[in-house]
């Protein structure tokens, strides 16, 4: 007898080929990725990391080569062994990296080892406040990292960040950690500022791009590793289109995690390797770090690129469609994949209403607080979407068009009925609309 869940997964995989995804943190893995991700490397434990000697003599294509396990604290590890050393030399070539631990299970992970490895408890870290496009790990009180160290917030200023709060925060408080990362926000950073407010006052630089890696590698967003910043954490999914988990990138000098090192700034890649294991993971998931193997080598290729830029091409053109039906863009647009809208002061209907109509129709997107939100977590005023899902099933221009014109029709239909009691055929009609765009174009691993 075949387990529920086995009809659970045929169901949400009819979900995706019907359904668009707008969800800007969320996307579709290659079937080899999938492939790996699902493979034997799950059986094995693997505390530890693979040989730091003879890394300038490495090549992933010496099949027979040997990588003798000396900071691993199990055996058999040859294969294993290989697989993340090849996930860390891709790791760092995409992003022109000192060094990359590729061990981190997710976003959240990578950066509380960050935070482990530079700070002691009561330690200032200055990150973008939650309510300005911030991410939870960076000082929300309801997180754990929170109650260890001290987040004192920036915010932004019509759509971007506030420079001059953040140095004169950074000269006031002088924090151990300056971080730029954030979940909904539509501009580039200043890298380059930042860095020198930083050096004045001799933080660790920190860089959160779990929602623009992607970019980063395809060469269409600025690298901040490349613009003085010490540390770069993301997560492997979204935009990089790689299994759901983290990395750490990192400049500075490399050598063994098992030997005392100084804490430096100089030291901190060997700092951040001490923080991951022992500190705060134990053993590595080697399938998803074979998964992640295979990403990385997808993204290095030139195609990768290609869509990198079609990314931000769909972004542009479906916020410009959109602002063309009258929603109120946070930022007056974007310069990534990610849009944020304010669909209350619009339209006075709440986020979560609208995502909630969105999904009748096959559209999925999530509710989102907007700058100075007073609806708060559950009725907040804007929506999140974004355009790397949908341009990885290979749609354009046309196809931002005709979502945005869907769009609006769910919003007018939002507002003629607010509880969604009576608009059930209207739906219908749309989701028809969008399940027959949808299937126009497969969705990887699936179809």
């Amino acid at each position: 007898m075949k387990d529920i869940v086995f009809d659970l997964i045929d169901e949400e995989k009819v979900r995706q080929k019907e359904g668009l995804e707008l969800i800007p943190s969320e996307n579709y893995v290659s079937p080899e990725v999938l492939k790996a991700m699902g493979s034997i490397f799950t059986n094995k434990y693997s505390e530890g990391y693979p040989n730091f000697k003879g890394l300038e003599d490495w090549d992933e294509d010496k099949i027979g080569s040997e990588v003798l396990s000396n900071y691993r604290y199990y055996g058999g590890q040859r294969n294993i062994d290989r697989v993340e050393r090849i996930a860390i030399e891709r790791a760092m070539k995409l992003f022109h990296a000192d060094h990359a631990n590729v061990q981190p299970h997710s976003g959240a992970n990578a950066n509380e080892a960050v935070y482990w490895a530079w700070c002691e408890p009561g330690d200032k870290i200055l990150a973008m406040d939650l309510g300005h496009g911030g991410h939870l790990t960076h000082g929300s009180p309801v997180t754990r990292s929170a109650h260890i160290y001290n987040f004192i917030p920036y915010g932004t200023k019509d759509g971007d960040i506030d420079y001059d709060e953040l140095e004169k925060l950074a000269l006031e408080h002088k924090p151990k950690i300056i971080l730029v990362g954030y979940s909904a926000f539509m501009k580039v950073p200043d890298f380059d500022r930042v860095a020198k407010i930083g050096k004045k006052i001799g933080a660790l630089l920190m860089a959160d791009m779990a929602h623009v890696a992607g970019l980063i590698a395809g060469g269409v967003h600025p690298n901040p590793l490349e613009h003085g910043f010490h540390v770069m954490t993301t997560t492997t999914h979204k935009t990089l289109r790689g299994p759901r988990g983290g990395i750490i990138l990192s400049m500075g000098n490399v050598a063994s995690p098992l030997k005392k090192t100084e804490k430096t700034i100089e030291n901190i890649p060997i700092l951040i390797d001490k923080a991951v294991f022992p500190g705060t993971q134990g053993g590595p998931l080697e399938h998803v770090i074979a998964a992640k193997a295979v990403a990385f080598g997808e993204d290095l290729k030139p195609e990768f690129k290609e869509y990198a830029k079609k990314i931000v091409e769909n972004a542009k053109c479906l916020a410009s469609e959109l602002q063309s039906y009258g929603f109120e863009l946070i930022g007056g647009g974007t310069e990534n994949h990610l849009i944020l809208m304010n669909v209350m002061d619009t339209f006075g209907v709440n986020g979560k209403v609208y995502e909630r109509a969105l999904d009748k129709v096959g559209l999925t997107l999530n509710a989102n607080a907007v700058p100075g939100d007073k609806g708060g977590a559950f009725k907040p005023s804007g929506v999140r979407l974004g355009t790397p899902a949908i341009t990885t099933r290979g749609m354009g221009k046309p196809e931002m068009k005709k979502i945005a014109k869907w769009m609006k029709e769910v919003m007018d239909i939002c507002v003629a009925d607010p509880e969604l009691e009576k608009s059930d055929a209207k739906f219908d009609k749309i989701r028809e609309e969008v399940k027959a765009m949808a299937l126009k174009f497969p969705v990887p691993a699936i179809d």
